[in-house]
C-alpha cells in the first residue's frame, strides 16, 4: 500500500504567472512574486505540486492546446534554476458555451467543477484531507471545496464579492507556508 502524499493545487493565471487576458507567448509571461520561494517550501516539505488551470482560450480558438504546452514547458524551464519544479499540470481547454468544435463541452473537469483535482488524487496518489489550494477566483475555491480540499485560499484582487465556502483571502503567497509547514508537522 503506497503512503499518500499532499499536494500543492495552484491555478496558473493570478497565482504561478501574472494575469494576462489568455496568456500563451512566453514572452508575455512574468511569474507572480512569491510563487518561487512557495514551491521551494512545498517541495522541501514533501508536498506534489500541481497546476490546475482552465484554458477557455484553447476552446475559444484564440491559441492551440501545443502553445500551451510550449508556455509551461517555459515557466518550467523558469522555476528549475531555483530547484523549483510544478509536478504535475491537469488543463481544461473546454467552453459550454464559447468553445469552438469539440471544445465546446460542458465537462467535470473545468472548474468549478472538481474534476481536474480527483483526476490528480488519483493519478498521484494524494492525500486530499491534507492538501492545499490556492486560487484567484471563486471558481477555484468552488473546486477545491467541492473536491475535499479543507485548506483553500484566494489569492490577489480578482473577485470584487466574497466567494462561496471556507477559504482565507490572502495577498501574499508567503501567507501559504506557514500552512504547508503545519501540515507537513
Amino acid at each position: 500500500m503506497r503512503t499518500l502524499r499532499p499536494a500543492l493545487f495552484l491555478d496558473r493565471d493570478g497565482v504561478i504567472n501574472e494575469e494576462v487576458h489568455y496568456l500563451w507567448k512566453p514572452e508575455d509571461c512574468r511569474l507572480v512574486p512569491g510563487i518561487i520561494p512557495l514551491l521551494q517550501t512545498a517541495q522541501s516539505l514533501g508536498f506534489v505540486t500541481i497546476v490546475i488551470t482552465n484554458q477557455a482560450g484553447i476552446g475559444r480558438g484564440m491559441y492551440s492546446e501545443a502553445d500551451f504546452h510550449v508556455l509551461m514547458e517555459y515557466i518550467q524551464a523558469e522555476l528549475a534554476p531555483h530547484d523549483a519544479r510544478l509536478d504535475a499540470i491537469y488543463f481544461s481547454p473546454f467552453h459550454p458555451e464559447h468553445g469552438v468544435g469539440e471544445y465546446k463541452l460542458d465537462t467535470d473537469c473545468r472548474k468549478p467543477a472538481p474534476g481536474m483535482i480527483l483526476r490528480a488524487a488519483e493519478e498521484h496518489g494524494l492525500d486530499i484531507s491534507r492538501s492545499v489550494l490556492v486560487g484567484d477566483r471563486c471558481t477555484d475555491i468552488a473546486a477545491g471545496t467541492a473536491a475535499g480540499i479543507p485548506h483553500l485560499f484566494l489569492f490577489g484582487n480578482t473577485e470584487a464579492a466574497p466567494c462561496e465556502g471556507s477559504y482565507r483571502k490572502i495577498d501574499s503567497l508567503s501567507e501559504v507556508e506557514t500552512t504547508l509547514r503545519t501540515l507537513s508537522a
